[in-house]
């Protein structure tokens, strides 16, 4: 079937699902693929549970309201880039090695203050993600916030052209997956894809960092906002106090404007930032930036203070590599109190320099002097450290129920695999 003809039929349902178990009276299944799944096998299913239509990529299951295509996935991506295209939304593309989410989540914030925003929901970033995102999109949507992530060359090309962004925004570029980048040179020009698309466009707007050498020695030829701790930029700003939320000052103008933020991190100040030069240049007021960024509460364990009966938390639990992680520290470090207690899961995906950044990480903890430091997983059993250390997160819940720390402040970190979301509920 025709993209065009096939967009007729989404037109009819108005929304897109790939999971039979979800199938919303009246939508449309797609049939993906996956290691341990064949969607095809479940189209009929899903007609059942109120599905309008269902499109399929092998001839067997195709019938009644069941169409055929070449590739599911692809179509996929072509339906959502033609959707794209029929709107015209103006859409900012957000990727990064660090903070995109929470950037991506403090741009709409600020943005719904005057505009209807759609934005990616959670981390609905990659080639399937993206699509189901543009899907959502509709003629109310005035502006759109669309993450991508990668973690291997030319993904951040494949989604910028079906997203086609107006604007762009790449908030760092860091020592993360390097396993599929290959190296820093490789995570830099993938993430730089989305400058070269913009690039390719012509007349397009980026918001840049203006302290990051990496970002600026590739945003050549593109129309650049900057933002950052520089006096005299489109946004300046400064920080105020982070014990442990963020406060900070902003700039634009000429008048500035204080902020106290329920951001966790002084590695926050940037994506807060952020958000604000993306908010003044689409008009929204200082007064209501402001608002937006005070009123933020992030979630899904990324950098949220959590009080137990015993401990002060903070639970960075989804995702780490050797920038965040350090960062991390290095802000957990200044926070003043009286017993401290850092608890680290292994950095995934770094490849051939994974012992050598796990050690890096050990030997800074040697500096900062915390009171208990718990190391879990295989990566850091392979550095040189005299810290407490278990495999998993099952051996540091036997311990924990054991020798239950009391009166501590708590940072809690590692990748998402290592599961260290689970420790709240012990200590």
């Amino acid at each position: 079937m025709e993209i065009a003809e096939l967009y007729r039929r989404f037109l009819e349902c108005g929304t897109v699902t790939t999971d039979s178990r979800n199938c919303p009276e009246g939508s449309m299944f797609i049939a993906l693929k996956g290691e341990s799944f064949n969607g095809n096998t479940f189209a009929a299913q899903a007609l059942g549970k109120g599905c309008r239509y269902a499109v399929v990529d092998e001839k067997e299951y195709a019938g009644e309201n069941i169409f055929l295509v070449d590739d599911c996935l692809k179509t996929l991506q072509q339906l959502a880039n033609y959707h794209r295209r029929q709107l015209g939304t103006k859409i900012i593309g957000v990727t990064g090695t660090n903070g995109k989410t929470t950037t991506k989540e403090l741009i709409s914030t600020v943005l719904k203050q005057k505009y209807n925003v759609l934005y990616t929901q959670g981390n609905l970033n990659n080639h399937i993600g993206v699509p189901l995102t543009l899907l959502r999109l509709t003629k109310e949507h005035e502006i759109a916030v669309v993450e991508m992530g990668a973690n291997h060359p030319g993904e951040i090309k494949a989604l910028v052209h079906i997203a086609e962004p107006d604007y762009g925004i790449i908030t760092n570029v860091g020592r993360a997956h390097l396993q599929g980048f290959g190296s820093f040179e490789g995570v830099i020009k993938t993430k730089g894809e989305l400058y070269d698309f913009l690039r390719e466009k012509g007349n397009s707007t980026i918001f840049i960092q203006n302290e990051n050498p990496y970002l600026n020695g590739i945003a050549h030829d593109l129309n650049c906002v900057h933002y950052g701790q520089t006096e005299g930029l489109y946004v300046s700003g400064k920080l105020v106090s982070c014990s442990p939320f963020l406060a900070l000052e902003w700039t634009s103008g000429g008048k500035s404007y204080q902020v106290q933020t329920h951001l966790i991190g002084s590695y926050n100040l940037d994506n807060a930032l952020a958000a604000a030069t993306i908010g003044t240049y689409f008009g929204v007021s200082a007064e209501q930036v402001c608002d937006a960024l005070a009123g933020y509460v992030p979630q899904n364990n990324r950098s949220q203070l959590v009080e137990t009966g015993s401990n002060k938390l903070i639970v960075d639990a989804y995702n780490a590599n050797p920038t965040s992680m350090m960062a991390a520290l290095q802000n957990f470090r200044l926070i003043e109190a009286e017993h401290k207690m850092v608890i680290l899961g292994d950095m995934k995906e770094l490849g051939e320099i994974s012992r050598e950044e796990h050690q890096k990480v050990v030997d800074f903890l040697k500096e900062c002097k915390f009171e208990r430091v718990v190391l879990v997983g295989p990566e850091f059993a392979a550095t040189v450290h005299s810290y407490e250390h278990f495999n998993d997160v099952n051996a540091v819940i036997a311990a924990l129920k054991s020798r239950k720390p009391d009166g501590f402040y708590i940072l809690v970190k590692g990748s998402n695999s290592m599961k260290l979301s689970q420790l709240p509920e012990y200590l």
